[in-house]
């Protein structure tokens, strides 16, 4: 396989990542947003989410590694236990906050799933993006 499939996938992964930091660098406490602007940050944040393991997937593979299963969770345990990423929980709770921000419309959870992509998952995506900048070039 060439590598072409990944570099494509990084590419649509860096322009929704940088839409996702343009919002969440422009205020400190993003809880302050009016609700409409919550609802398109967890927007943005979902659509990043599934470029990010959807890249880190096909990176892997033009790696040679095995991807089994094709699902966010089995990505991210492979890419941890593969050295592309270096914590599992944090992932696995981005999975889970995506997951459930897909099936409410709870303001309240919306909040909470704000601080931690603000403080954690914003922080991990960044980490990611910055490993796959790296290699992409390579």
């Amino acid at each position: 396989m060439d590598d072409v499939r990944w570099k494509q996938r990084f590419s649509n992964y860096s322009r929704a990542f940088a839409l996702l930091r343009e919002i969440l660098d422009s205020a400190d406490d993003i809880r302050a947003f009016e609700p409409i602007v919550k609802q398109g940050i967890i927007h943005r944040f979902e659509y990043t989410f599934e470029l990010a393991w959807k890249t880190l997937k096909d990176k892997m593979l033009e790696d040679g590694i095995v991807v089994d299963l094709l699902s966010p969770k089995y990505v991210f345990k492979t890419a941890y236990q593969s050295k592309y990423i270096n914590s599992i929980e944090p992932w696995l709770r981005m999975a889970n906050d995506r997951n459930l921000m897909s099936h409410t419309y709870d303001i309240a959870r919306f909040d909470e799933v704000l601080v931690r992509l603000k403080t954690e998952y914003y922080p991990l995506l960044d980490e990611l993006y910055g490993f796959l900048l790296e290699t992409h070039d390579e």
